[in-house]
């Protein structure tokens, strides 16, 4: 029985493979769907800070006349929109409407004696205009607030006396000036409203506020601080559904800010109540606004093509420049980098995007995708059990089963989780079967563990390097075959926005290589349990020691090169930008520069010196790593494929070259350590 269990399993893998192929297939369609929906928003929207600008107006003679020439620069350099924040007593007196005071301040300037008992603001206009608009409007928001007032004047000028601490009426959000909204609405910028959630939810308010917005024709909210308008009082009172629904009414949706520490609180909520109404937003920040224009033009550029990023917001900050004895800004920098044909905007458009206002995107989601991701599931499971069949033969069916049996239940209770564990699983799974394949085929044609030299004979050169070649092709192709589960099971737009992200980024990098080398330690040759005896039985030596912490530190540089966060050297990101100038798609430098290169002269070796395959441990690296390509699901899918395939293409080259450089030292060195022997 037991014989005939073994038989199975064995058996089965044929199976399993017909199965892969099968999943493969059924996926594509999915994955058709999904870049459907990446073609389907073009539109790029580049987005200035004007609250900056004031601030850097502020410090200039004439603020008014620098903030006019500058809205025209930006807008002749391609920045088609403007960021506005609900206002508050101090924008308003940034911007030289109105003049304010505490009561202590209030009593020097009128010459009376301070209040024992009193401690109000006290506003005034600058003139009747400002008055006539702004008055009404702070009256309102204070009375919303519980907060009394009352007008006053002063030296012939109107003003308002509000009845709470200066430090506290300059918190309070009010509506943002509309004079800024007239005026930027006639230059032809659309607004970006960014909304805050300190206060109570108010609909009344934020009905009034959406409504002028609306007549101005914003398609799109920002959100400014921790959480989203609505989320502090969502429990209670369902505010977040109702700013949704207005929200809705309007045809507006919401950005999302790439990189920021912690998603904004209730965003997904407020995301999900909108259909999904997202465009992603990267923000320049005031310190990188001062980098070189060359290197802010290819962040963009980067940005749109390679994460679709489709709002850009530019920010600037004044700074002293001691140097020179003056305050300095960045906004000719900024322009720079957008202008020209090296700039931005014609980098961007090169691209094949538009500029206007950015939309969401379109999502594809075809009636028959349920049915094409079920063989997808299966595909997936199937390849999961196959690299369980290659180290444990006899559980093969029993892990395939228990895959199917275990993929059914997480998808009823936490279908997420099940998505991101299978796509994981079968992430890992491929490329360490591909290359757990490419070191049998090795050791099937290679030399034998013990070698006859009466009877063996190596295989020539040309011919070595031929079965390399076609290793290098098949391990990449089964490689591959993961990319299409892994797009099929995570086919979600909340991971093009990364409101989900792909788990295990870390263990996908470290398990296909502590695999692989587990597969050439303990299952080439002798069996298994038997080498496990023996290494258990190795006393370590300090060697060992050392060897081991050098391993723990370059795995350590390893694991810091892996996800959005891993750090790049200066002469590597210059390197970068080089490749993404030259042919367009940056592909991974541990592909081509590494990995790919070391399969063939590793698959070479390994043809002619058994132990060579040890090599393949550490080219293992370029397997996992395109798969890793297509796990950045922000990234669309042409895009990772153009990157995988220049990376096997350039890592064949070099690849090449490596072997002809093997060859001639190998031939030198017999050449010459007779002469070097007899020295």
């Amino acid at each position: 029985m037991h014989q005939k269990w073994q038989q199975w399993n064995i058996t089965s893998r044929k199976w399993l493979w017909i199965l892969v192929v099968i999943g493969v297939l059924s996926a594509l369609p999915v994955v058709y769907d999904r870049m459907q929906t990446e073609k389907s928003s073009k539109t790029v929207e580049f987005v200035f800070d004007y609250r900056d600008l004031v601030e850097v107006a502020s410090y200039r003679v004439n603020p008014k006349d620098y903030i006019a020439q500058q809205l025209d620069r930006l807008k002749e350099a391609g920045v088609q929109s403007m960021a506005i924040y609900e206002s508050t007593l101090e924008d308003y007196r940034k911007a030289r409407r109105l003049m304010m005071w505490g009561a202590t301040d209030i009593a020097n300037l009128t010459d009376t004696v301070i209040p024992e008992n009193e401690n109000y603001t006290y506003v005034l206009f600058t003139s009747t205009e400002n008055s006539s608009v702004l008055a009404p409007l702070i009256q309102d928001a204070f009375q919303v607030l519980g907060i009394d007032t009352e007008n006053w004047s002063f030296r012939g000028q109107q003003g308002l006396i509000i009845k709470t601490p200066l430090e506290d009426a300059t918190l309070k959000p009010l509506q943002p000036d509309p004079f800024n909204l007239e005026m930027l609405h006639e230059k032809g910028f659309s607004i970006v409203p960014r909304l805050v959630d300190s206060l109570a939810y108010n609909e009344e308010t934020v009905t009034k506020l959406l409504d002028r917005y609306q007549e101005l024709g914003v398609k799109r909210i920002l959100f400014e601080g921790e959480s989203v308008k609505g989320f502090t009082d969502d429990a209670d009172t369902g505010s977040l559904t109702a700013f949704a629904d207005l929200l809705k009414e309007r045809g507006m949706g919401i950005a999302a800010i790439e990189n920021i520490k912690a998603q904004q609180k209730g965003f997904g909520k407020l995301a999900y109540l909108l259909d999904y109404n997202v465009a992603r937003l990267y923000s320049l920040s005031e310190g990188d606004s001062g980098l070189s224009p060359e290197v802010i033009a290819d962040r963009f550029a980067l940005a749109t093509k390679d994460r679709n990023i489709r709002m850009l917001y530019l920010n600037t900050i004044p700074s002293r420049d001691t140097t020179t004895a003056q305050i300095k800004d960045t906004l000719d920098n900024l322009v720079t980098s957008l202008s020209g044909p090296d700039g931005a905007v014609q980098k961007i458009e090169d691209n094949g995007f538009t500029l206007g206002q950015a939309e969401a995107f379109d999502v594809v989601d075809s009636s028959y995708q349920r049915y094409f991701k079920l063989g997808a599931v299966i595909g997936a499971v199937s390849m999961v059990a196959l690299l369980v069949s290659y180290f444990i033969p006899w559980l093969t069916l029993a892990a395939w089963i228990l895959g199917l049996a275990g993929s059914a239940g997480l998808l009823l209770l936490k279908p997420q989780l099940f998505e991101q564990a299978l796509a994981l699983a079968v992430a890992i799974s491929a490329p360490t079967v591909a290359t757990v394949l490419a070191v049998r085929k090795i050791n099937e044609q290679g030399p034998p563990l013990r070698i006859n030299k009466l009877t063996y004979a190596v295989m020539s050169p040309g011919r070595r390097l031929a079965h390399s070649l076609v290793l290098y092709i098949k391990t990449a192709l089964i490689s591959l075959s993961a990319v299409p589960f892994v797009i099929a099971l995570l086919n979600n737009v909340t991971y093009s926005l990364v409101l989900n992200q792909f788990r295990g980024v870390s263990l996908l990098h470290l398990a296909p290589i502590g695999l692989t080398a587990l597969y050439i330690l303990l299952y080439r040759g002798e069996f298994a349990f038997n080498k496990t005896g023996k290494l258990l039985r190795t006393p370590v030596t300090l060697a060992m020691v050392i060897a081991a912490g050098v391993l723990g530190v370059l795995g350590m540089y390893y694991l810091s090169r892996t996800g959005n966060s891993g750090s790049v050297s200066s002469i590597e990101m210059t390197f970068r930008t080089f490749l993404e100038n030259t042919v367009g798609v940056r592909p991974r430098n541990k592909e081509f520069l590494l990995a790919h290169p070391l399969f063939i002269l590793g698959a070479f070796m390994a043809y002619k010196y058994r132990n060579a395959a040890f090599i393949m441990i550490v080219a293992v690296i370029g397997q996992l790593s395109m798969v890793d390509t297509f796990a950045h699901i922000h990234t669309p899918v042409l895009i990772s494929l153009i990157r995988g395939l220049l990376g096997l293409g350039l890592g064949l080259i070099i690849g090449l070259i490596a072997v002809a450089v093997w060859q001639i030292a190998e031939r030198c060195w017999k050449r010459w350590s007779p002469l070097l022997k007899k020295l």
